[in-house]
């Protein structure tokens, strides 16, 4: 096949799976799960609608092959929500090209990643089955990485594993080995209501909270100081603040949502007794009821910079398209946590695209840098499962 004919094909999946929405929430992934099994169908590789973590959206796994070692290309299918349609200069939905580039929620996070995911498996599959490359390839389309959801992880729990993975989130086709962590936290201010007429019967769960939003800003501080050489920065962000049910009535609750990035020498449980810690004393200090949830949680994840799965990347990266070779984090979290933290799979995070294109209005792929990004898979994973990583 001609390169242009390859860019052709890529162009045409990618508007495909783009014109399928897949929303989440409120989670609509069936229908783009059941395009990409029978694609693979009609190809004549076997690919499995998988009814867990949730019967109603099923998720896919395929694997080609029964040799070592075993490459896990996993991409998820689920995109945030459009917002306002007036926003758009393109449709949301309609897959539409200018300019060189394609348009679409989830056109760059990551319906890009999963094309490209399933041309490499379906081209590299007469290699594995002819035993001229002995190792096997593995596929998912998984669902729910925009909130968080099991998805990944419950397709490495039914088999869908192996010895690496790539998780094809764009980083502008840059390796990754670590990333940084999210958790969400939810925290109650509790006030005592009553008429405005009367403020002072009542106790004003928006004047509770100003301590609370004072001592959140010195530990974002605090935590700003906290640094990792590939990911940056640790945050502690508050995210949303919500009060009141009525002009008139003192609030007897007020809710403070903050967003905490961390890093891959951090853990949960140590940001869970920080924000114990914290709160209490707040609370006790200024004589005030205070509580918190973790609301959502994705894990930070670390291999070792140099492991050789990156290398292999990084070099056919810069031969493809002279992306820098230097050690490299994302900053943001991606369900690469679930190969290294849950199935201890040595696994990068890599693909093409702008990650800043992602959640935004007029989402666009550079259709340049998406083929790229296939010829570079597509050679890094023949590589792979030559055997000849070590």
């Amino acid at each position: 096949m001609s390169l242009t004919d390859r860019a052709e094909e890529l162009t045409t999946l990618v508007g495909d799976l783009v014109r399928i929405e897949t929303e989440n929430p409120p989670g609509n992934e069936r229908a783009c799960s059941e395009y990409i099994v029978e694609w693979f169908d009609e190809r004549g590789i076997d690919a499995e609608l998988v009814a867990e973590p949730y019967a109603d959206r099923p998720q896919v796994g395929a694997r080609v092959g029964t040799g070592d070692p075993t490459l896990v290309l996993n991409g998820h299918i689920d995109v945030v929500p459009a917002g306002d349609l007036d926003e758009w200069t393109h449709e949301p939905y309609g897959a539409e090209v200018a300019d060189g580039s394609l348009y679409g929620r989830g056109s760059v996070d990551m319906k890009t990643g999963v094309a490209i995911a399933m041309l490499t498996t379906a081209e590299l599959a007469d290699e594995i089955e002819s035993g001229d490359l002995p190792g096997s390839i593995v596929f998912h389309a998984a669902i729910g990485e925009e909130t968080a959801e099991p998805g990944t992880r419950t397709l490495l729990e039914r088999g869908y594993d192996g010895e690496y993975g790539v998780v094809l989130e764009p980083t502008s086709m840059r390796t990754a080995t670590s990333e940084k962590g999210l958790a969400w936290y939810e925290i109650t201010v509790s006030g005592d209501p009553s008429h405005a007429s009367r403020p002072d019967q009542g106790e004003n769960a928006i004047q509770h909270a100003r301590p609370v939003l004072d001592a959140l800003a010195d530990y974002d501080a605090d935590v700003r100081a906290r640094t990792d050489d590939l990911v940056g920065q640790a945050y502690a962000t508050v995210t949303m603040f919500d009060a009141g049910t009525k002009e008139n009535v003192v609030p007897e609750r007020a809710t403070i949502t903050v967003d905490r990035r961390f890093l891959p020498q951090e853990s949960v449980e140590e940001i869970d007794a920080e924000f114990d810690d914290l709160l209490a004393d707040v609370a006790a200090d200024n004589d005030i009821e205070v509580s918190w949830e973790r609301t959502r949680t994705y894990e930070s994840a670390a291999i070792d910079e140099d492991s050789p799965l990156a290398e292999v990347f990084r070099r056919h990266s810069a031969d493809v398209a002279d992306v820098p070779t230097d050690p490299w984090g994302v900053k943001a979290s991606t369900d690469v946590r679930n190969f290294v933290n849950d199935a201890d799979i040595e696994a990068i995070t890599w693909g093409p695209g702008d990650l800043s294109q992602a959640h935004t209005y007029d989402e666009h792929v550079d259709l340049s840098a998406a083929a790229d990004g296939l010829e570079a898979l597509r050679s890094a994973a023949r590589e792979v499962l030559s055997g000849d990583v070590e």
